[in-house]
């Protein structure tokens, strides 16, 4: 497959632990490192809205992994008759306690890619956004806890009503990445002991919906204690600061903003409890525990983040 692809002779192919969705390798040859994806979720008519994207975001000097197409032009690759993609592995590794420069980082370049994606011709919404979260609730509602159910519940509708509201419709949309947690986005460190951003990866739940729903499962991940689930607010101000010194947030975005942060909570406790009660099979997927994403949605509701808080 590499030498067809022209990527140079195979030295080495070593699997990745941890994924959910989809089997991933760091595969090596004698040109350079690329990573190569099974999809064991998405299928061939779905994947050219994402692979196509990070293209066209590659192309327009955002830093994320470029798909490597076939002598047809074909992104999407075949392995043991799956779904395949091969991309360059990005420089760096990621930063899992983040400070403030870090967020800064992430919140600037989230920025520069929202801006790069709004001319790009494919059209998908976010799969996972507030109509799955309906489908999905009711396949685990019977298996949680009385209150646990309650919690879920209730928030569907207070979501479902925010839904209806002219400031959420009036939210500026385009291609989101959906998934950009701290061990999505790679850094290095550059002569000066300074951390320096590499890139985004993991662009496989992307889709067209709301900027503020990107920011938000950012700041509920980036710029929280992971611990005690509390709000850092250096790190917020920091992501949120340089966020806007290239996209500055819509009267409806900051309005929503204290929302659209339960949504993305919501939301990655109903994906990991539909993982974790209703696994699939597949080689190195490994389900990841719930309880997080529960513990930050009560925190949301509990104790609210608004733009004037933290005084932008």
């Amino acid at each position: 497959l590499f030498t067809t692809l022209h990527l140079g002779e195979l030295q080495s192919l070593e699997g990745c632990s941890g994924g959910i969705e989809n089997t991933n390798y760091f595969a090596t040859s004698n040109q350079a490192p690329y990573v190569l994806t099974i999809f064991e979720r998405l299928g061939f008519e779905q994947l050219p809205f994402y692979l196509r994207l990070m293209k066209h975001l590659a192309q327009a000097g955002i830093m994320v992994p470029e798909p490597t197409a076939d002598a047809h032009g074909n992104l999407v690759l075949r392995v043991h008759d799956k779904p395949a993609a091969i991309v360059n592995r990005l420089e760096g590794r990621n930063e899992l306690s983040p400070a403030p420069t870090h967020c800064a980082q992430v919140g600037r370049a989230l920025a520069h890619m929202h801006l790069a994606g709004i001319d790009f011709e494919l059209q998908q919404p976010h799969l996972r956004g507030l109509s799955w979260w309906n489908a999905v609730a009711p396949e685990i509602l019977h298996k949680l806890e009385t209150d646990q159910a309650h919690l879920l519940h209730s928030e569907l509708v207070y979501q479902n009503q925010v839904a209806t509201l002219p400031s959420y419709r009036a939210l500026p949309k385009g291609p989101i990445h959906a998934d950009l947690f701290r061990d999505n986005v790679m850094f290095k460190t550059n002569a000066q002991a300074e951390p320096l951003l590499c890139g985004f990866f993991d662009f496989y739940f992307a889709g067209v919906d709301h900027f503020l729903f990107d920011v938000a499962v950012c700041l509920n991940d980036w710029c929280v204690d992971l611990t005690t689930y509390n709000t850092d607010t250096e790190r917020t101000h920091a992501f949120l600061q340089a966020y806007q010194s290239v996209r500055a947030l819509t009267k409806p975005e900051r309005d929503l903003l204290p929302a659209m942060l339960r949504a993305a909570a919501l939301r990655f406790w109903i994906s990991r409890l539909w993982d974790w009660h209703l696994p699939r099979e597949a080689a190195l997927l490994k389900p990841h525990d719930p309880g997080r994403f529960e513990q930050a949605l009560i925190r949301r509701i509990a104790e609210p983040v608004t733009m004037n808080s933290l005084g932008l």
